[in-house]
């Protein structure tokens, strides 16, 4: 790993630390030249997924685009960087037990907006518009009133 001071490649680890859902670690790290400490992250490499969109392309699943597309929603909402993380997490063990490697776009949306509304209304809201890509306001009416109706 490289020294984000001195860009140097040699480190040391100082302290390792497994998430909760223990699908990452997170280890400090001491560069041996210039003594910066910096963090890095080492999560699970899922090989071989693929998406099917609406018109039946497929491409290879993308966990930074699943996260922008979260990131996007929340913008400037009360949740933090873990809850995201751990949401993608979830979303994606999730999908993966259904669907082993061929996962529809819609399950993928469903499964994130699903976790959203339990997150932040407004986050879910955000998410769905563009999902769901909605036409006018009387759409977005329409989703915030479900919200308020009992889940069965």
């Amino acid at each position: 790993m490289r020294c984000s001071k001195c860009t140097s490649i040699d480190d040391k680890v100082i302290d390792s630390r497994i998430s909760k859902e223990g699908t990452s670690i997170r280890r400090r790290r001491e560069c041996l030249e210039c003594g910066h400490r910096f963090s890095t992250t080492e999560m699970l490499v899922r090989e071989g997924l693929m998406v099917v969109k609406r018109d039946d392309r497929r491409e290879e699943f993308d966990r930074h685009k699943l996260g922008r597309s979260i990131h996007a929603a929340c913008h400037k909402r009360p949740i933090d960087e873990e809850q995201i993380l751990m949401l993608v997490e979830d979303v994606i063990d999730v999908l993966e037990a259904q669907f082993d490697t061929q996962i529809p776009s819609r399950a993928i949306g469903d499964a994130v907006m699903q976790r959203l509304s339990r997150i932040d209304q407004v986050a879910y809201v955000r998410f769905a518009s563009i999902y769901k890509q909605f036409r006018d306001a009387s759409e977005f009416i329409h989703e915030i009133n479900a919200l308020d109706r009992p889940q069965a």
